[in-house]
């Protein structure tokens, strides 16, 4: 312990600015203040916490505990790893048990109504007359009751209200307890809108960029750390430091409805992306570095989903209890491991590793070798505490998906609890099992009781000395991803700098550029692209039926042009008259028929189960699977999962009807189609209407049009396989990549994993010859 430590008062009484030590200067900014060392890192905070600042050879701390003295935890030269095993030690049961809880959904500000929704007051926000900034009640009581240091953050107003709303909440945790602040996170947020126009100068609320599936059709790691790098300053200036992300699921199933958010399914080039995606986010370097590449401009990744999602039965998703069995009929669940023990576990950057590990909910069938148990991955004692934490040494935080612990209330509702393969346990009891395998926290959980409740169960059975011991082991790992990012030291924000910071023109340009790099050109009939600018153009409409979203909410029908027309305005004629036009422009999405559950075939035949077609055209599964590899729900009756005979329709049918009738209409002039991809898709149905087909991962309209006229050259590949029909996509095994038969075009191009076109033909550089070779694998 340092020889002489004085206070030097609450701040709140000072002047704006002061002397502090020989080096430590003092500045007040907005309801906190800022005190910079010399040679040493800046400290924030807000007197209004009753925070003291205490001063060691001339340096300053945060006496954050308020006990006189300057303790190890709040030493910003010892070692993240010594601070966190001080700090954890001092910690009561109680704030353990809150670190190890990550918060439901936070808007910001709280929405009135629906699954997210806060008050203020007691009143919704429209009628509480309080700042957008300030925090809602239910986040006062989670803050504050249960000790919750982990808050998920969703939409902002704005970056600079995010970053008043994050000075408010660190101020007020900053003045409770030990002073622990909040690590704020994020689910992906630099998706693109896609009637925005870019402009180089204009800025925005965060800049746009490709889906992770976009990034990947680059084959360009270089440009995914790129992004990282931004993303990560982008996170900060808005208060976040951790990302939940990315999503390096091999997407070796086409039908999963979470393809989109992978990096393909080829296992090499997913992992070279999450290798090249988590040293952008998480490295900082320069004046913004701490130590060991971690710093003020690191965000902590929490890479997903362990062992692997992308195989469930029948493309079903495990976010329903429909979905919830993952198989392996190639038996290649090793394979999926790839991404994260050579790509997230040995990062090319200083910080070596990614921070936090997040389990998918799936069960993964009859891979438990050891115990026999088939339940949801963090209840697996096999996948947590034998393979990640034992046999490749995980030491990082590893974080449940969200809802895991509570009580499934239907098979085919998104906002239940999916506690699968555990649902006859209590709900503390599912707690105990997922801490006793080596989990660390809960996603989706605000209450701290249930943890509470496990630890007591760990007493009983092993004592009090164990389980405090694993309870700090836990704390250890969850405070060092707070440490590393600087935010013990000063977790505050200059608002008016993060408006400059978001979406600021550098940003936005290299995530427009990226943009254009993620297009993958699959046809280009007698050189039918590029068009030329200032002709007249034809553009069909788009009808989306009413039906529901993802959450269950209630979604109106709509005919609407699918692009933004000013901006096509500025680069062609637009005709509603095919016959004045002298191309059409059709611009459809790939084929949604949903999950493979349908509520109407189950109350009528007892069992929901569809197929999940990736064809516009009603599809029957006619001689698959029978019986199902796995099945079983306690809201269930049979075990039998199978959809064989059973038929799927296709809720934007419509679409394919767009390039059929658009072809007739054109009589002979060219038809150009650009497809959104969210799923691999049989694009035979409409191939030979269409003179030119773009496949993109969701990017700007305005992006599509400069490599329609040329300028920009197409340069993507594609990140998985097109099927050539429904046949070959049951016919592939569910773990398996790239095994199914490729589509092959009238000009008998194969649309293959890696095949991309360019003005001169079928691109094959230094890309295609890296990854275009066999698949790895890892048996």
């Amino acid at each position: 312990m340092m020889k002489k430590i004085t206070y030097l008062g609450l701040m709140g009484l000072l002047s704006t600015s002061l002397l502090f030590g020989q080096n430590g200067t003092g500045t007040k900014t907005g309801n906190w203040t800022k005190v910079t060392n010399k040679g040493g890192q800046t400290v924030g905070y807000a007197p209004a916490s009753g925070i003291k600042i205490l001063t060691d050879k001339g340096l300053s701390f945060k006496d954050l505990n308020r006990n006189g003295k300057l303790d190890k935890y709040e030493d910003w030269r010892l070692s993240a790893d010594v601070r966190a095993k001080d700090l954890a030690a001092q910690m009561s049961i109680d704030q353990i048990a809150g670190l190890m809880l990550y918060s439901k959904h936070q808007p910001i500000p709280a929405a009135a109504g629906g699954p997210f929704a806060g008050t203020y007051n007691g009143k919704v926000f429209a009628q509480s007359g309080v700042k957008v900034s300030d925090l809602s009640d239910q986040q006062k009581e989670f803050l504050t009751k249960d000790n919750v240091r982990h808050v998920l953050i969703t939409s902002v107003q704005s970056p600079e209200a995010a970053a008043e709303w994050n000075n408010n909440a660190q101020a007020l945790v900053e003045g409770l307890g030990l002073g622990i602040p909040i690590n704020s996170s994020s689910d992906p947020r630099h998706g693109t809108r896609a009637d925005a126009e870019f402009n180089a100068g204009s800025g925005g609320t965060i800049s746009m960029w490709p889906g992770s599936l976009g990034l990947a059709a680059t084959f360009n790691p270089d440009l995914v750390q790129k992004f990282g790098q931004i993303a990560a300053t982008e996170y900060r200036a808005l208060g976040i430091a951790t990302a939940l992300s990315p999503q390096v699921d091999i997407a070796t199933d086409p039908r999963w409805n979470r393809v989109s958010g992978t990096f393909g399914e080829d296992p090499k080039l997913a992992t070279d992306m999450a290798r090249a995606y988590i040293d952008g986010f998480q490295t900082s370097t320069g004046a913004r570095e701490i130590t060991g590449g971690w710093g003020y401009n690191s965000v902590n990744a929490m890479v997903k989903h362990w062992p692997g999602g992308g195989s469930g039965e029948g493309g079903r998703d495990a976010h329903y209890g429909y979905g919830k069995y993952a198989v392996y009929p190639g038996n290649n669940m090793m394979t999926h491991l790839l991404p994260f023990i050579n790509g997230a576990f040995k990062l090319n950057g200083k910080t070596g590793m990614a921070s936090a590990v997040m389990p998918y909910y799936t069960i993964s069938f009859n891979q438990d070798k050891k115990y026999g148990e088939n339940v949801g991955n963090s209840y697996n004692k096999y996948i947590i505490h034998d393979l990640l934490r034992t046999q490749y040494k995980y030491d990082g935080v590893v974080c449940t998906d969200w809802l895991i612990t509570a009580d499934e209330t239907a098979v085919d509702v998104f906002l239940t609890g999916k506690s699968w393969g555990v649902e006859k346990l209590t709900i503390p009891q599912r707690h105990y099992k997922i801490l006793m395998n080596g989990v660390d926290q809960f996603g989706g959980n605000n209450e701290s009781g249930p943890v509470i409740a496990a630890y007591q169960m760990g007493v009983t059975e092993h004592g009090e000395k164990f389980m405090r011991t694993r309870f700090e082991q836990s704390a250890v790992r969850l405070l060092k991803n707070i440490i590393r990012t600087g935010l013990f030291e000063n977790p505050y924000l200059d608002p008016q700098a993060s408006q400059k910071t978001v979406g600021n023109a550098d940003f936005m340009n290299a995530g427009y550029q990226a943009q254009l790099e993620s297009v993958v050109m699959l046809k280009n009939k007698a050189n039918a692209l590029p068009l030329t600018r200032g002709k007249t153009v034809y553009i069909p409409k788009r009808f989306t039926p009413a039906g529901r979203n993802f959450l269950g909410m209630d979604m109106p029908e709509k005919l609407e042009y699918p692009v933004n027309l000013t901006i096509v305005k500025k680069y062609f004629t637009v005709t509603d008259n095919p016959a004045e036009a002298d191309y059409a422009l059709v611009f459809v999405r790939s084929p949604d028929s949903g999950g493979g559950y349908s509520i109407p075939d189950a109350k009528a035949g007892g069992r929901g189960y569809v197929p999940v077609s990736l064809q516009y055209g009603d599809y029957t599964a006619q001689g698959t699977r029978d019986p199902s590899i796995a099945g079983g729900d306690p809201l269930e009756t049979f075990t039998n999962r199978t959809y064989s005979g059973k038929t799927a329709k296709t809720v934007n049918t419509a679409d394919l009807g767009m390039v059929t009738e658009t072809y007739a209409k054109m009589n002979g002039k060219p038809v150009i189609v650009a497809l959104q991809v969210s799923n691999p898709t049989v694009v035979g149905e409409f191939e030979k209407e269409s003179n030119a087909i773009l496949a993109h991962f969701g990017v700007q309209d305005q992006a599509l049009l400069d490599i329609l006229t040329g300028e920009h050259e197409p340069s993507a590949l594609l990140p998985m396989q097109m099927p050539a029909d429904m046949k070959t996509v049951e016919a592939q095994a569910e773990d398996v990549p790239r095994d199914m038969t490729p589509y092959r075009d009238s000009d008998g191009n194969a649309y293959d994993f890696g095949f991309g076109l360019n003005w001169k033909g079928v691109i094959q550089d230094a890309r295609t010859a890296k990854y275009k070779q066999a698949v790895m694998s890892l048996k």
